[in-house]
């Protein structure tokens, strides 16, 4: 075996820099260090080697061959040792090969009085091989286990091995902390146990099994106090949420009783949801006395998903509360063990950890590990030696410590907390323990588990373990113990008492403050939009500073070209989608309105129309135009992402729930790509208000339409948000022009209301000639839910054509192609809340009309037509769709086919009448199937002007 095959490239890296260090000077390394290269050099130069430090390679003397033995030992635990650990409280290990046993490293029993110089490594300077071996064993193999060789940056190395070697990674409390400890031990159990008696059945997804999680948090909270952290937020799936929120985030515990009980909830929530999803905000006091905000987000039972939802609100709040200051506020994620190995959105946000545009300076992952998933068996669940190795993606550190043994958990979160500090970057701690019941309290574990379970059933739990230990070393007594649990016991029959005389649950919306003058909507917001034009002499001065490049600063040349046109269209007086687009950005941004755009290929945009990120030729800078503005201006941020949508997705979703005074965008690639992140859109977007109470003004960009690029590149499954609409819980938009997109925008921030925003945008329109709009329009008025046709005589209207989005400018060139002024065609711009008032008015607009039509790109079963026909059918009409035939793919992959069915779609609505009945003018072009009887018959109140119209 190759005496150096434990190394891995991070720890042959690390000795390396050293030893360039020590040949450069000799002083610029420890001493130990200093003494063990003396040693190298003086063995190299009686002995010369070739490439590597192998043994076998030296014709040296025993006894310096052994030293290099005690170093590949050293070497071996820190890599290894993790593997031999006493971690887990009701299982054993499984045996790996080959052991730490000193005789896998050529050295036996004799050796063990012999000292060597190879303990300086770890602080013991000459050392026997014993102490060496003993030390080791204590720091590496017992309740806690450490992997951390692969980290790649020598002073993080140095730092972990100096934290771990130099305490032997063994805690030593006084009585008085051990007191404290046991304090917070009696509350995570006691509560548990008082659920567990008073509510029989019923579901919690209780703590037990892995209650030294409270003082292990309570201890992160108090150390990161003392490192300057001022704010906490926190992301966990159901396992244990009820007693993190009592008794970390101090929610009354009968709040909590009154949710087993409560039949209704307070009115300004519509649904609610189950006990264990709610969110919760406090402001503690350490016992230091300082104040640290704690937020818990509510979550869904999309376990994984709330860990980027917390990652945006973190970043949201490190960019506007703490001006970028990353150590002010610390981001935790509360994971079970099934759920990290197998969710792949857990890859997805690790990936973000550590991009520019998504950092938040570092995660404290905690893993409740039950070491079973709902029946599944660990060795079922993964590949992976650890459900941790994910974490190996960015080289953070991980830990595994026994979850019965408090004081070493306790150690352990106090280190993660000061590396996180010291070096932002992410922390795992992997808390081997169990769960007392099933999946809920009314599983029944031994169907599928019946040898853990038995182990499980005769286990203590943590408190009594740790009253165990206090009472060996005399710090407690046995009465001491009981009253403790007692008065506790005693304290929640209290506040059970408390929560009968409540009459309805109590849900605290998450970050209420943020809301103070944000409202829920009512129906009446969506009637019409409120006016958000801007002075048009404001929009000429912003359309000139976003048009100029600084002089001193070389672009690519066609650059010059796009800023060129773009100064055309403000001579010209039509600007285009991306100029729209930018105006309303920059409008917000010198309002003080902060803009952040984040996907894949946001700062260009996908179809290269934004480019809002202009590269410096011949450098890796970027310039912004956006930016530079003026000096007072908000912040505006714009990033490509990485190839992510669900994380990003979420992560974006906490971010405007954090920042509910800025704009907050996610862009979709192309807009069906969202299909991947559906579980934000499903469990967050479209349900939070009406589950949780919560407020969010998220803009998501889908873009959309049908050009013949194929089945995924076409529908953005606009089908999809219209089934989950109900109660305004989500606004639906398809805008036409760029003027409406820009007064879209700008009321997306400027209402007194925060409600999601799913805009479908355009890819051919971005460069359509038709698809401009005016300063003016841009500088008077409001979005416009509907768009009516100008250019139709109304009383001669017969045929009016309802449509969304590009369709519009399909049939527009074929209307102005027969100056056909007997159609109407209108365009519904916002699909959800759907305008009603604003369709009445354009159907009292056009009395004499004989046919109504809604008409799609997508086939049939798909797009708008099933949500339009069902928002017609208390209208004095019939409409009657014009579509693609139903499918189960959204598109073909063949342009040909596309064309000939977008053919076939504007063939129908200006199609030549054909019936039987003969009319002198009509200017009706019946769609196929359709007579003028079964019109004439649909609209009775036409029957007093049929006498006109017959031969």
């Amino acid at each position: 075996m190759d005496k150096f095959s434990f190394l891995g490239n991070s720890e042959i890296e690390y000795i390396d820099e050293l030893y360039q260090s020590y040949k450069n000077d000799p002083e610029s390394v420890e001493e130990s260090w200093r003494k063990f290269f003396q040693g190298f050099d003086f063995a190299s130069t009686k002995f010369p080697i070739k490439q590597t430090i192998n043994k076998d390679q030296i014709p040296a003397s025993e006894s310096m061959g052994k030293e290099f033995n005690v170093m590949n030992l050293i070497q071996a635990f820190r890599q290894r040792g993790h593997l031999f650990t006493k971690t887990n409280p009701v299982r054993s290990r499984r045996k790996y090969f080959p052991t730490l046993d000193i005789e896998n490293f050529d050295l036996s029993e004799s050796d063990l009085e012999t000292t060597f110089h190879a303990g300086t490594e770890l602080g013991l300077g000459n050392a026997k091989l014993k102490d060496i071996v003993a030390h080791l064993q204590e720091t590496y193999c017992k309740s806690i286990g450490a992997e951390y060789v692969f980290v790649r940056h020598p002073q993080m190395l140095r730092w972990l091995q100096k934290k771990m070697e130099g305490s032997r990674n063994t805690p030593n409390f006084t009585d008085e902390q051990r007191k404290h400890i046991y304090y917070h031990l009696k509350l995570a159990v006691g509560f548990e146990n008082y659920i567990h008696k008073k509510f029989v059945g019923q579901k919690r997804f209780s703590l037990e099994g892995t209650e030294t999680l409270i003082p292990a948090l309570d201890a992160m909270i108090e150390r990161g106090a003392e490192l300057g952290v001022e704010e906490f937020i926190f992301g966990m799936a159901h396992r244990g949420r009820l007693n993190v929120l009592a008794n970390i985030l101090e929610k009354p515990y009968e709040n909590i009783f009154e949710e087993f009980v409560g039949e209704e909830f307070e009115e300004d929530i519509a649904l609610g949801d189950v006990k264990y999803h709610l969110g919760y905000g406090n402001t503690v006091k350490t016992d230091e006395g300082n104040q640290i905000k704690l937020h818990l987000a509510p979550n869904p039972s999309h376990l994984e998903t709330v860990g980027a939802v917390v990652q945006g609100i973190s970043r949201s709040k490190i960019d506007n509360d703490y001006q970028g200051n990353q150590d002010k506020l610390v981001p935790v994620v509360i994971h079970g063990d099934a759920a990290i190995a197998g969710q792949g959105i857990v890859y997805e946000t690790i990936q973000m950890s550590q991009l520019k545009g998504y950092k938040t300076g570092g995660t404290i992952h905690l893993v409740i590990n039950n070491q079973i998933g709902f029946t599944t068996n660990y060795l079922d669940a993964r590949s992976s030696t650890y459900c941790t190795d994910v974490a190996k993606v960015t080289r953070c550190p991980v830990f595994h410590v026994n979850g019965d043994d408090v004081e070493a958990l306790i150690f352990t979160i106090r280190m993660a907390m000061e590396y996180r500090q010291e070096f932002n970057t992410d922390v795992f701690i992997d808390i081997l323990s169990y769960r007392k019941y099933g999946h809920n309290e009314g599983d029944e574990p031994r169907f599928t588990q019946p040898i853990l379970y038995k182990n499980i059933a005769a286990h203590k739990n943590p408190r009594d373990l740790y009253a165990d230990i206090l009472l060996e070393k005399g710090i407690y007594s046995k009465e001491k113990v009981k009253t403790l649990n007692a008065d506790f016991n005693k304290l929640l029959d209290e506040k059970f008492e408390l929560s009968k005389t409540f009459e309805k649950v109590i849900i605290q919306p998450f970050l209420e403050n943020y809301y103070k003058n944000i409202r829920f909507s009512e129906p009446v917001d969506f009637i019409s939009s409120p006016e958000t034009g801007v002075n048009q002499k404001v929009l000429t001065e912003l359309a000139d500073k976003i048009t100029n490049l600084p002089g001193d600063l070389h672009f690519f040349k066609k650059i010059g070209k796009l800023m060129s046109d773009r100064k055309k269209m403000i001579e010209n007086n039509q600007f285009d989608w991306a100029m729209g687009e930018l105006l309303a950005y920059s409008s917000l941004l010198t309002e003080g309105n902060s803009v952040r755009l984040s996907g894949q290929d946001s700062e260009r945009g996908t179809f290269s129309h934004r480019h809002a990120a202009l590269v410096i030729e011949d450098t890796n800078k970027k310039y912004f135009p956006l930016k530079n503005i003026s000096e007072d201006q908000a912040p505006f941020h714009v990033y490509n992402s990485s190839l992510s949508e669900y994380g990003v997705l979420a992560y974006e979703y906490g971010y405007a729930l954090a920042h509910p005074r800025g704009l907050t965008i996610w862009e979709a690639q192309f807009g069906d790509f969202h299909n991947v992140a559906q579980a934000v859109i499903d469990q967050y977007i479209s349900a939070a208000e009406d589950k949780w109470g919560i407020k969010n003004g998220l803009v998501m960009y889908l873009p959309h339409g049908y050009e013949g690029q194929g089945a995924e590149h076409s529908s953005a499954r606009m089908e999809r948000f219209l089934t989950l609409c109900a109660n305004n819980n989500m606004q639906i938009t398809n805008p036409s022009t760029p003027a409406n997109l820009f007064h879209m925008l700008r009321r997306q921030v400027k209402r007194d209301i925060r409600v999601p925003l799913i805009s479908f945008t355009p890819k051919s329109l971005l460069r359509h000639p038709a698809c401009v709009s005016s300063i003016e329009e841009m500088a008077k008025g409001r979005f416009q839910e509907v768009i009516d046709d100008k250019n139709v005589i109304s009383e001669e209207v017969r045929r009016v054509v309802f449509c969304s989005g590009k369709i519009y400018y399909d049939l527009l060139a074929q209307k102005e192609k027969l100056n056909a002024q007997d159609i109407a065609l209108v365009r519904i711009e916002q699909l959800y809340p759907f305008p009603h008032q604003q369709v009445d008015g354009v159907l009292n607009r056009y009395p004499n009309a004989l046919l109504h039509l809604w008409v799609q790109e997508e086939p049939e079963n798909m797009g708008a037509w099933q949500f339009i026909n069902y928002n017609f059918k208390d209208k004095d009409i019939k409409i009657i769709p014009v579509a693609r035939l139903a499918s189960g793919s959204p598109a073909t992959g063949l342009s040909k086919i596309h064309a000939i069915g977008q053919n076939e779609i504007i063939r129908k609505v200006f199609r030549k009448c054909t019936c039987e009945r003969k009319l002198k003018y009509c200017g009706l072009q019946c769609v196929e199937g359709s007579s003028h009887d079964e019109i004439l018959r649909q609209h009775e109140y036409f029957e007093e002007k049929k006498s006109k119209l017959l031969m």
